[in-house]
């Protein structure tokens, strides 16, 4: 299968996640925060903002990463006829890029038990999107890093995968509010990713393969709320 075509599929199938499943669970959040801190802050528009705040604030400090990477990334050059060679791509810049991932996976595996209790579909869903989500971020990261990714990048990245479940092994979250601030920040980091890194342009991308993945994640999210999870 072609790369535009798989690019695609996995495109379509994260924006009907985004939309018909964190968009909601970031909702669900909001109003979960606004009981248990009933007590303590009288409900306001501004305090219903509280949460989609937090998201918000995420997907600015992901973008402005991206932003930074990409100002730094290293440009092509000419070392002979026909051959172009890489230059030197900017250690602090990849390590601060590099983290950020790392920090976003870490947040991922650490929020996983929380899928489990919506229920098994529920989790095998979200499994089967987040596993799209990586592959097409460990692609976008070679391309901006292809020296030192590769040879560092895939291992650290899998390294905080195994970090967050320890974490959560071991201090699993108890807090609502807590778990509501999480999944915002987390929320508002897999926009961007999803929106600005998920979605080919131009000549890299296929309609028809677009729509197929986002029909068939959207139909198979919503037989699994109509049968309860």
């Amino acid at each position: 299968m072609p790369e535009r075509a798989t690019a695609s599929f996995a495109g379509g199938l994260a924006v009907a996640y985004v939309f018909l499943h964190l968009l909601p669970e970031i909702a669900q959040g909001d109003e979960e925060v606004g009981e248990a801190l009933g007590d303590v802050l009288e409900p306001t528009p501004l305090v219903d903002l509280g949460i989609f705040l937090v998201a918000l604030v995420g997907f600015a400090a992901f973008y402005g990463l991206q932003r930074l990477a990409d100002r730094h990334a290293p440009a092509p050059s000419r070392c002979g006829p026909g051959k172009t060679m890489t230059s030197a791509e900017p250690a602090g810049v990849y390590w601060l890029h590099l983290g950020s991932f790392a920090a976003y996976n870490v947040l991922i595996t650490y929020t996983m038990a929380l899928r489990l209790e919506t229920g098994p579909a529920f989790a095998l869903l979200f499994t089967l999107a987040m596993g799209l989500h990586f592959v097409l971020t460990d692609r976008s990261l070679e391309e901006h890093y292809p020296r030192r990714f590769p040879r560092s990048g895939r291992v650290l990245l899998a390294a905080a995968l195994l970090a967050g479940w320890l974490l959560d092994a071991f201090l699993a979250p108890t807090s609502t509010v807590l778990v509501a601030v999480l999944t915002a920040l987390l929320g508002g980091s897999i926009l961007l990713n999803v929106f600005k890194e998920e979605l080919p342009s131009g000549g890299r991308s296929s309609y028809p393969w677009f729509l197929t993945g986002l029909v068939l994640y959207a139909g198979l999210l919503t037989g699994v709320t109509a049968l309860g999870g």
